[in-house]
């Protein structure tokens, strides 16, 4: 809010100039396209101290901790759909899809030889999604228009292996807020926004571990009791 408004008071001192495609909010409903890139994240609560028995009936106690090492940039794409709802209110629907990945890292501290072993994951992520949000507009002055926006992210995760450690859920919602500018070009209005995700639940598939054929790898994936993913995202639109 308070961006909006000193947004609006540093534009209400220009001078008036011509304005770029006047009519382009008054209409009911347009589309558009958008562009744009991302970093994805995950925070993992970890269970802490575990305790296995193997084949041989032996008791086996390690400390293992999961935790994503760094953020690699991802990209985007999609359509959108925006309704006029007010001067000042939109209603926007923006299905896309989301190419990234996570890089993780588990620390298995092992008692007996007080050593530490290091073993990784990459997960690959291709998600379907579909943004329903709220887009409030403070007015345009010239050919700039700041506005705020929020709503929800329904999602779909088209990948996952079965020998991984971790395995994510199929389906996910992600909860979003950001803040944006509508700049009027001549011919189209470009819109960059930064927009930040935050999914909803745990993410981890909890069944996976149940499923692994390796018997080694369970101990790493009955590590992490929960994972909540984040995303930010940078995108333009095109309208």
């Amino acid at each position: 809010m308070i961006l909006c408004l000193a947004s609006v008071a540093s534009v209400a001192a220009q001078d008036r100039k011509v304005q770029h495609r006047p009519y382009t909010d008054l209409r009911p409903f347009h589309f558009g396209i958008q562009v744009g890139a991302h970093m994805q994240d995950i925070e993992f609560q970890n269970v802490g101290l575990v305790t296995m028995t193997d084949d041989e009936g032996n008791t086996l106690e390690s400390l293992i901790t999961c935790d994503q090492d760094r953020m690699d940039p991802g990209f985007n794409v999609g359509v959108i759909g925006e309704f006029r709802l007010t001067e000042n209110f939109q209603f926007r629907i923006a299905p896309a899809i989301y190419f990234g990945s996570r890089h993780l890292v588990f620390k298995n501290l092992v008692q007996e030889e007080e050593k530490e072993l290091l073993q990784r994951q990459d997960i690959k992520s291709a998600l379907i999604t579909s943004a329903f949000d709220i887009i409030f507009a403070a007015p345009r002055c010239n050919n700039h228009r700041a506005y705020m926006m929020a709503g929800v992210t329904p999602a779909l995760n088209l990948t996952g292996r079965a020998t991984d450690y971790l395995r994510l859920k199929r389906f996910q919602t992600f909860a979003e807020i950001g803040i944006g500018f509508d700049e009027y070009l001549p011919y189209f209005k470009c819109r960059p926004e930064l927009k930040f995700m935050f999914g909803l639940g745990n993410a981890l598939d909890m069944s996976h571990p149940d499923k692994l054929k390796d018997k080694t790898m369970i101990q790493y994936a009955k590590s992490v009791k929960q994972g909540h993913t984040k995303m930010i995202t940078l995108t333009f639109y095109f309208e």
